[in-house]
């Protein structure tokens, strides 16, 4: 491969050597073709002596030689014109290579190079090419003076380290993808955790739905779960309200407005319950999306008195079958995070605080784990919890900096508008559009980038291709990078484990990685194996598991409050803040947690 030429005149730059007995007018091979975007080097597969050598092989970078410049170009394709090898003699192979850019010298002597993109002087025929140099591939993936953060090694060279940068990487938000089993999650782990370390400011809401995260971040994380989420119900839009109501099947309109009209009434009771049921129009702009706390029990009033009125009469079947999903959703343990009595109070900056740790109190990351939650229940929740983080950013006017991160983003995002719930796409399309400028942005991981809505993943300025398998994934991902780095993406399919292919506004240039080796004990989802072989040999508990099934909770300690408040009074009622007068037991089951009586539900006496 080292070949002496004595008409050669060598390199015009001086260039560090890796072995300094190399010759300077060795040449490695020259440039017989180029266009726009690839050139085509003829060079030799083996040495003088008939030893292979491995200068040439896919994935690699190299060098063409120009003098005051270096054209800078990957090797994606190695051939033999007559596919016959030649044992006698040298074999003349052909290198397709594709031009990423060019280097060149610093003005002062001694002084770094630096990287363009963009190509001022192609080579031209018989240009020597060979392989690049450490220096110049430091140049390359220079980050120029932005804020960096280390994330792994360049495959190509293990002693150069891998940088993001940071900043960039956030602010215009990223995407990770993969196929199962490639380290999709651990990379996200390893990534945030250098976030936290860089950006102390910086909030990360989690949308877990393995539940796998928290153990692999203890030292920062809170872990908030269906059974201590409090997510008042007055909360809710309309239209998520809604999805609850229905369960995710298609609303009906009719039922849709009456609770229209009735929810601004029922708040108009909890804030004045001496005015009645009636909102005097141009003083109270309470509408039936703001978050005002109300009491179900005063809905389910407003509906029976809608109900009792004469011009009513047509109304009265949507009446009936609205009092009786609401009653449903109410009694639902699934449903216990919205309906339960401690929320009814205005207690909308304790739970923000709490869900978007404000003070984090040295735990900065929030992670809701999802896992078991019904369908209709996760639609909601996620479509609450993105419209509340743009809208804390957005007024927090800069000073809250948020990342909500959404694992398995194809669930909650689908590319088909039937499947995914339309104000949860609503609410992340706007992150993922005007996020940035207030200071919330949106990370995305998936393993199905096909199956995710194009508008948020066109939204994503970094992403980190892991190997993806299928033909319809990798073409979405071929469409997004640039075309002078198009065949690089011909080895995802190859990739080994914590390898990717980082490409973006976080980058300096397109590159392949390998991820940092985080720790045994970080890993998400490990701590969960391990407590699944240790109780390998014990019984399974399927009377649990059957519990579980029935939404049937174990009884828990609930936390004193400050003040001694009656569970079965409501925010609203006179005496809410009275001590607990002493109360007969009911013989039956009704369950008081709601403020309602049985007589509200319209439940006939037992005598009857």
């Amino acid at each position: 491969m080292f070949v002496e030429r004595e008409a050669s005149a060598g390199e015009a730059t001086s260039q560090e050597r890796r072995d300094a007995a190399q010759n300077d007018k060795r040449i490695l091979g020259n440039v017989v073709q180029c266009d726009g975007a690839r050139a085509t080097i003829s060079a030799f597969a083996d040495d003088a002596e008939g030893t292979v050598t491995a200068h040439w092989t896919v994935g690699k970078m190299i060098s063409i030689n120009l003098g005051a410049t270096r054209t800078v170009g990957l090797v994606y394709a190695i051939g033999k014109s007559q596919r016959m090898w030649n044992t006698d003699s040298q074999n003349p192979i052909e290198v397709e290579v594709e031009l990423i850019g060019e280097v060149r010298d610093g003005e002062e002597p001694g002084s770094k190079p630096v990287f363009d993109r963009g190509i001022t002087n192609y080579p031209h025929i018989g240009a020597i090419a060979h392989r690049i140099r450490s220096r110049d591939l430091r140049a390359v993936y220079d980050l120029a003076g932005r804020r960096s953060i280390k994330i792994g090694s360049l495959s190509q060279d293990e002693e150069i380290e891998a940088n993001i940068a940071i900043d960039d990487t956030l602010a215009r938000h990223f995407a990770v993808v993969g196929t199962t089993g490639v380290g999709k999650s651990t990379a996200v782990s390893l990534l945030l955790r250098k976030a936290i370390a860089a950006r102390p400011d910086l909030r990360v809401l989690i949308l877990d739905p393995h539940n796998e995260f928290a153990a692999s971040l203890p030292e920062y994380c809170v872990r908030i779960d269906s059974a201590s989420l409090d997510l008042p119900f007055w909360m809710f839009k309309l239209e998520e309200f809604a999805e609850v109501l229905f369960r995710g099947r298609e609303t009906v309109p009719e039922e849709v407005d009456l609770l229209r009209e009735l929810i601004p009434l029922a708040k108009n009771l909890y804030k004045n319950p001496a005015s009645g049921a009636y909102l005097r129009r141009g003083v109270d702009n309470t509408t039936s999306d703001t978050p005002v706390p109300y009491r179900i029990a005063d809905l389910i009033k407003q509906v029976d008195e809608r109900m009792g009125l004469l011009e009513s009469k047509n109304d009265r079947p949507a009446l009936k079958s609205l009092r009786a999903r609401i009653e449903s959703a109410a009694a639902d343990p699934r449903y216990r995070f919205m309906f339960n009595s401690r929320l009814i109070e205005d207690t909308l900056h304790q739970t923000i605080g709490n869900i978007f740790r404000v003070p984090h109190h040295g735990r900065p990351v929030t992670c809701f784990e999802m896992a078991g939650m019904p369908s209709e229940v996760v639609n909601s929740v996620c479509s609450v919890l993105a419209r509340l983080a743009f809208d804390l950013a957005l007024w927090s006017e800069g000073k809250l900096q948020l990342l909500l991160l959404c694992e398995e983003a194809h669930r909650y995002m689908p590319a088909d508008s039937r499947l995914g719930f339309a104000p949860t796409r609503h609410a992340l399309s706007r992150i993922a559009k005007e996020g940035r400028k207030y200071g919330c942005y949106l990370g995305v991981v998936t393993q199905r980038p096909g199956e995710l809505d194009p508008t948020i993943l066109s939204q994503c300025s970094t992403f980190f291709a892991m190997r993806l398998s299928n033909e319809q994934d990798q073409a979405i991902i071929r469409s997004a990078i640039a075309d002078s780095s198009a065949s690089t993406l011909s080895f995802l399919s190859s990739m080994g484990q914590r390898e990717a292919i980082a490409f973006g506004e976080g980058v300096a240039t397109t590159m392949r990685l390998k991820f940092e080796k985080l720790d045994q004990k970080f890993i998400p989802g490990t701590a969960k194996r391990a407590e699944t072989v240790a109780d390998d040999s014990q019984e399974l508990d399927l009377p649990g598991i059957v519990d579980r099934l029935r939404n049937v909770q174990k009884p828990q300690s609930i936390a004193a409050l400050a003040e001694s408040i009656d569970p079965g009074r409501q925010a609203g009622d006179p005496d809410y803040r009275k001590p607990a007068a002493p109360r007969l037991h009911s013989d039956d089951d009704f369950d008081m947690r709601y403020g309602l009586k049985p007589a509200t539900f319209g439940l006939r006496s037992q005598n009857d």
